[in-house]
């Protein structure tokens, strides 16, 4: 039972916190999966956690989305979440350059993290930067920042990272940017559960998970469900500022950990 509880206490406070900063979910519970699971049904587990949690804050706030933003944003993002998967196919043969032990687990850093991480590391500046925290991008640069979202996601599964730090440059309110964030990512989770299911299907294996697995999987829907439900009741007391900086403080050390090799 100690595991059940693990895994739903970290999808309730993960969910609820990553409503306001639109990503964060997948990044704080893959490690919780993987500790329970193998890592490839680690990485499934968590996809559809952060799918069904997706489709609950669609239906609960998908009607404050940004429709110019979803379009313009969305769809070049999951157009380029597929040349991002190949250019880690390409890339992924470069192999690790440097790995330590801390405790009994292997930090490992490789190219596409130290990227990946410094890109992150420069976001985190924008939103806690108080000179840059007020700049604006022009609604003309929304495909590009699609572009650099899907990309970067296909590359190395972060992409509600820097959707995030794009979007809340734009000039849209909390209830736009919260609205906005899960309907695109949304869009994208259906995207890449499509794409692994079809994988499994092809490759004629059945059901990825046991039973026991199942429950467990169910028992983080059912909590990251209670942490957005919780969470949207203070999303009217909740500032584009504060948005500003809970994304800024998750980005930050999501980039650490990504330079140091853990995550």
């Amino acid at each position: 039972m100690v595991d059940y509880f693990i895994i739903a206490l970290c999808a309730f406070l993960a969910s609820g916190l990553t409503l306001y900063s639109g990503f964060g979910l997948g990044t704080l519970l893959l490690p919780v999966f993987a500790f329970f699971f193998p890592v490839e049904v680690a990485v499934a587990a968590t996809a559809l956690v952060h799918g069904a949690n997706n489709i609950l804050k669609v239906a609960m706030v998908g009607r404050h989305a940004d429709k110019d933003l979803v379009l313009r944003f969305g769809i070049p993002a999951i157009v380029a979440a597929f040349a991002g998967a190949l250019m880690l196919g390409y890339v992924a043969h470069f192999g690790e350059l440097y790995n330590y032990a801390i405790g009994t687990r292997t930090a490992v850093i490789t190219p596409v993290k130290l990227i990946m991480g410094a890109l992150m590391f420069v976001f985190a500046l924008f939103e806690l930067v108080s000179t840059l925290r007020g700049l604006r991008f022009d609604r003309k640069y929304l495909a590009l920042g699609g572009l650099l979202s899907g990309f970067f996601g296909g590359f190395s599964g972060h992409q509600g990272a820097l959707r995030s730090a794009f979007l809340t440059k734009v000039g849209i309110s909390p209830q736009a940017f919260v609205g906005t964030n899960a309907l695109i990512g949304f869009l994208v989770d259906l995207a890449r559960i499509a794409v692994y299911g079809s994988a499994v299907f092809l490759a004629g294996t059945g059901s990825v998970f046991d039973r026991n697995q199942w429950l467990m999987i169910t028992a983080g829907c059912v909590a990251a469900f209670a942490g957005v439900l919780i969470g949207k009741s203070y999303l009217h007391k909740i500032t584009m500022q504060t948005i500003q900086t809970i994304t800024g403080v998750l980005l930050l050390g999501i980039s650490i950990a990504l330079l140091a090799g853990i995550i």
